[in-house]
């Protein structure tokens, strides 16, 4: 039968009696145990008392408060816990006076604030701390539905837990008398598997921004690569984490470490920054399209070559020492570049130049065997590479200056063009005629007073380059060339029939006879 006993003011305990003493027929109550003896500070659970002299009326108190409870028999009782905090004596009275007392401790719920790790391998084993409020009760630690290997109370702000095995991730609760507190994440890892990185190079002097592919990232501590860790890493997603490599050499495994283990490497390969010895040719025409030879060392996977501030217009790595690169166009001398990932090498000069121009010739007439020194002026001679008298290259030449070279003109016929080559391109042309030995066919009129001063018009062939008409050995007083068939020329003084010829650079004619009357 339940009964609710009488809220009464506590009284002294009375001297123990012999528990066969009787007062009013009642039996002196006496408690032995209850059970259990701690519950949630707001009550409702039922306690079971055990003892001796549970009859008659009786009240049941948790302290100074009474409670509802039931006679199982004159040697227990169930009762339900009334709200309470703290510890407090649970007591039986009845006529015959009241029971010595047994501690029942109010206690609060478990509350969880944090775990740390909050990851762990499948197989389980790793030690969890949890840390929150109200933990000194605690009677149970489980991972989902499954309790924990074990698991050791701290203090009441913290617990130590060994994590089952388990899978995927799941709540972490903490039980108590008082009750289950709410949950919080556990995530069981696998091992990490790394599957690529990109970029897989970069400079020995680290630096470079790595994306780590694969799965498993959850929860990482560590990226290393070979035996030296990142110098920073962010895990962005379980399948995903960038990393700064550090300063390395050679071929090196990336890895992954989380508590469930370390992942199989992937490889990464420090390069050494690229160094250029030598560009061949060194110079080029402004326009570009110079085809230059690079070459150095560190030049696999080059991803640029550059002329100053300009990538060259295409460039193809033949070997990790030689890189063919086509020059853009430029002005100037620049400094010639390459990149790779692990940096940019040092610049070798290279100069665009404009094609050479010429000016003039000196002379502009020779024999057609050849052997005259021309004299050639102009702008850009210095880095001419060939000289050529039509399609024929000079017998030799030799560049004197910036603005002047001598050539000496191979045997050829007619009136060709004189060009020069540099890198730069090839010059516009000049004319130089290969000259025959002139020949005189008529002169007219062929006398003349011996004081000379007759004009005589000479014909015949090869005048160009003219450079005398004699009238036996005078000179003539004046000639002017008017064309290559065409000499008119003033006598000088002179006596007798003599002899008229004209000389050029190529050698001097057959006479033809005047006579000075």
């Amino acid at each position: 039968m339940a009964r609710v006993g009488k809220p009464t003011a506590e009284q002294p305990v009375a001297p123990l009696r012999h528990p066969l003493d009787r007062q009013g027929g009642a039996i002196m109550p006496t408690i032995t145990a209850i059970s259990p003896s701690s519950g949630s500070a707001s009550g409702g659970n039922s306690v079971v008392i055990t003892g001796t002299g549970f009859t008659g009326p009786t009240t049941v108190q948790f302290g100074a408060t009474p409670t509802v409870f039931t006679i199982d028999s004159g040697t227990q009782i169930t009762a339900i816990a009334p709200p309470g905090t703290g510890t407090v004596q649970v007591t039986v009275s009845n006529a015959s006076g009241t029971s010595n007392g047994a501690s029942y401790t109010y206690v609060t719920v478990p509350s969880l604030t944090f775990i740390a790790p909050i990851t762990g391998p499948t197989a389980g084993g790793t030690t969890v701390t949890l840390t929150g409020t109200g933990l000194s009760g605690a009677t149970g630690v489980n991972f989902g539905a499954t309790p924990a290997t074990s698991f050791t109370i701290v203090s009441n702000t913290q617990i130590r837990a060994i994590a089952p095995a388990g899978a995927g991730t799941v709540s972490v609760t903490v039980t108590s008398a008082a009750g289950s507190s709410t949950g919080l994440p556990f995530t069981y890892v696998g091992v990490p598997t790394v599957i690529s990185v990109s970029p897989n190079s970069g400079p020995v002097t680290g630096g470079t921004v790595v994306t780590v592919t694969g799965t498993g990232f959850t929860g990482a501590t560590a990226v290393n690569f070979g035996a030296a860790p990142a110098t920073l890493y962010f895990v962005l997603s379980d399948t995903q984490i960038l990393a700064i490599a550090p300063a390395g050499t050679g071929t090196v495994q990336v890895t992954v470490t989380t508590a469930a283990g370390t992942s199989a490497g992937v490889a990464f390969t420090y390069l050494p920054v690229p160094t250029l010895s030598s560009i061949s040719p060194a110079s080029g025409p402004v326009t570009g399209g110079t085809t230059v030879i690079l070459t150095g060392t560190g030049f696999t996977g080059a991803t640029a070559v550059f002329f100053g501030v300009l990538p060259a217009a295409s460039f193809t790595v033949n070997s990790d020492t030689q890189i063919t690169a086509v020059a853009p166009p430029g002005l100037g001398t620049v400094p010639v570049t390459v990149t790779t990932a692990a940096g940019t090498s040092n610049g070798l000069g290279f100069t665009y130049v404009l094609a050479p121009i010429l000016l003039f010739l000196i002379p502009t007439v020779g024999p057609q065997a050849g052997g005259t020194t021309v004299t050639i002026t102009g702008l850009g001679l210095s880095s001419v590479t060939g000289v050529n008298f039509g399609a024929t290259p000079a017998t030799s030449f030799t560049i004197v200056s910036d603005t002047q070279i001598t050539a000496v003109a191979p045997a050829g016929a007619g009136t060709v063009a004189v060009t020069v080559t540099s890198t730069a391109g090839a010059s516009n042309g000049l004319p130089y005629t290969y000259l025959g030995i002139p020949a005189i066919i008529s002169i007219s009129p062929n006398t003349g007073p011996v004081t000379g001063g007759t004009f005589a018009a000479l014909t015949g062939t090869g005048f160009t380059g003219t450079t005398a008409v004699t009238f036996g050995a005078t000179p003539a007083t004046l000639y002017l060339v008017l064309s290559d068939t065409l000499i008119l020329a003033v006598t000088p003084p002179g006596t007798g029939t003599v002899q008229v010829t004209v000389t050029t650079p190529v050698g001097t004619s057959a006479g033809i006879p005047f006579t000075y009357a």
